[in-house]
């Protein structure tokens, strides 16, 4: 069997978790199984980085950051591949370069756009352990670039994808994939195995088990992947294709996220074109956008809300300053105090009554709803950020998820 192993910031914090990562890479390796090994940089280190080069200049330039920042992984490889040595395992350690992990020219937020994965496929064949550099690659132009916080385990299963693994394995600090954040919720449960696509809207709604781009990858290439703990033995949680079994359950887990800036756009004249031209700009400035209402205000205008990430906020609102309609300014106002509060579930799909439940139990606890968004298998609200973890609560509790078997009916 061809596996391969990713390994976080917090797996691989010291040399002593170093030499634990290849103490468990050497065990799997000795079983009879060719491994490749992915790791992140140090914990703690790419904040380090980052924390120098705003020292230097206010704001620097992305392609010099893509290239400071990328020396955190090659530091770990470097040692993870010696300690395996010290274990007498053979290994050969790869920047993203040396994997031929090829990306876009986006510095910062690179996307993978192949991986030729030779030099690893050689190294495997030969019975050595092939340790990559998470987190970077290079761009047409031979510039070093960088994939977005969480960008490992994108690395990991892209990796996997290239050599055909039949496994990939992300080992994080937490042991799987919980039906609530368990620092919140003291009942939440951990999931067995859960599709693709629940682990994508979990990823996406704010729970940091996965980066979502790792787990869409995985879904458009059909890699299972497995989410454990570096630091026990425990069975993990199985990310893996949807089976008929799991729509027997309404909703799976409950997440959320504090990182949500809400936008109100007021005197918004209520004619065809308008909103294009608003979000146009807005795209243009590389924003990503989430929930989008659209209110009929005074005569012949409208108000258009919507949702970003907090730390585009700033970028948002030079972007709208820009905008001019006619001779109408629009207003703006900003409001950061909120969270988003999501239920999702492949089992909505043949289940209703979802909605329902999840505004019964927030009214319950006298939470008002700012805003709502659903999607096939999923319904978020937003709502004052104070309320949060007494929602996520209130929300495990009305689905009955911290019971085995029974959750979500």
């Amino acid at each position: 069997m061809l596996i391969v192993q990713k390994y976080g910031g917090t797996s691989v914090g010291d040399l002593e978790r170093i030499r634990n990562v290849a103490r468990r890479v050497a065990k799997v390796r000795r079983e009879g199984h060719d491994v490749a090994v992915v790791v992140s940089a140090m914990s703690g280190e790419t904040d380090r980085l980052l924390g120098m080069a705003h020292e230097m200049h206010e704001a620097p330039s992305e392609r010099e950051l893509d290239l400071l920042l990328s020396s955190g992984e090659r530091v770990t490889i470097a040692l993870l591949a010696m300690a395996l040595e010290a274990e007498g395992v053979g290994a050969m350690a790869f920047t993203g370069r040396q994997a031929g992990i090829e990306t876009d020219a986006e510095h910062t937020r690179a996307r993978i756009e192949r991986i030729t994965g030779e030099r690893l496929k050689a190294a495997l064949s030969e019975g050595k352990v092939a340790v990559v550099a998470g987190f970077q690659g290079i761009s047409p132009h031979s510039d070093v670039t960088t994939l977005g916080r969480g960008g490992s385990d994108l690395t990991a299963v892209a990796v996997a994808a290239a050599v055909k693994a039949d496994r990939c394995d992300i080992y994080t600090d937490v042991d799987g994939v919980y039906t609530a954040d368990p620092r919140i919720v003291s009942g939440a449960r951990k999931l067995d195995r859960i599709c693709f696509e629940e682990m994508l809207e979990l990823a996406s709604l704010g729970a940091k088990v996965l980066q979502t781009r790792s787990v869409l990858f995985a879904m458009r290439h059909s890699v299972p992947l497995q989410v454990l703990s570096s630091f026990t033995d425990e069975p993990g949680t199985l990310v893996t294709e949807e089976d008929k079994d799991m729509e027997q359950v309404a909703v799976s887990g409950v997440t959320y996220d504090r990182n949500q800036a809400k936008i109100t756009l007021g005197r918004v004249p209520d004619h065809p074109g308008v909103a294009a031209s608003i979000f146009e700009k807005v795209s243009a400035a590389g924003i990503l956008i989430d929930m989008i209402i659209q209110n009929v205000s005074h005569e012949g205008t409208t108000d258009i809300s919507f949702t970003v990430p907090k730390v585009d906020l700033r970028k948002v609102k030079e972007a709208l300053a820009t905008i001019t309609v006619g001779d109408t300014s629009l207003s703006v106002e900003a409001e950061q105090d909120i969270a988003k509060i999501s239920v999702v579930g492949v089992g909505m799909r043949a289940h209703s009554g979802v909605a329902a439940q999840m505004f019964a139990a927030l009214s319950a606890e006298k939470i008002n709803i700012k805003m709502i968004s659903t999607s096939e298998i999923k319904i978020s609200c937003v709502i004052d950020e104070r309320y949060t973890e007494l929602a996520v609560r209130a929300l495990h509790d009305a689905f009955s998820l911290g019971n085995p078997g029974g959750e979500g009916t």
